[in-house]
Order: C-alpha cells, then structure tokens, then sequence
C-alpha cells in the first residue's frame, strides 16, 4: 500500500467550495493573530529561554531520584544567527 496517493477524486458542490473559501479566510486572519502574538513574545522567550539554561547549568537536571547534575555552559546548545522563534505549521508545511 502506497501513501503518495492519499488524494481521493471527487466533486465538490459550489456550497462547499465557498465554505471552504470562507474557512480559509478565517483561519489565515487567525493564523497572522498568533503570529504576531509569537512575535510580540520574542523578548519574553528569550528570557525564558536564558532562565532555563541558568536553572540547568546551575542546579541541573534529574538524573535519579533526588540527583541532579549540571550541565556545562559549553554544552549548552547554542541559538543560530539570524534565526528567529515563529510560527512553523500552516497547512500542514513548516516551510514556505
């Protein structure tokens, strides 16, 4: 069984057409609100981000029960340059 052809043929009535149309609409104009609410976030990410790295280089993390050991700081990853946090599923593709 092949899973490249998942499309099935048929016809869709013009009602569902412009239901279709209409729910695109709709959820492209949510999509931007939660892209811009991302973006408005940026700043507050990356101190989640630098807090996190803090409390694991610091205290560390669970390795059993009660122990806990820390990371270095080089093992820390490091964020790529001019990568930004974003949005990544729209349609079912993370790249456009």
């Amino acid at each position: 069984m092949t899973f490249m052809k998942t499309l099935i043929d048929h016809e869709i009535s013009d009602e569902a057409k412009k239901w279709i149309e209409e729910e695109t609409a709709e959820q492209e104009v949510r999509f931007e609100k939660i892209a811009r609410e991302m973006e408005d976030l940026t700043p507050t990410r990356e101190k989640w981000y630098q807090e996190f790295f803090d409390r694991i280089r610091t205290i560390g993390y669970n390795v059993d029960g009660d122990d806990k050991m820390p990371i270095p700081e080089s093992d820390l990853p490091v964020k790529p340059a001019g990568r930004t946090s974003r949005v990544v599923w729209k349609y079912g593709v993370d790249t456009e």
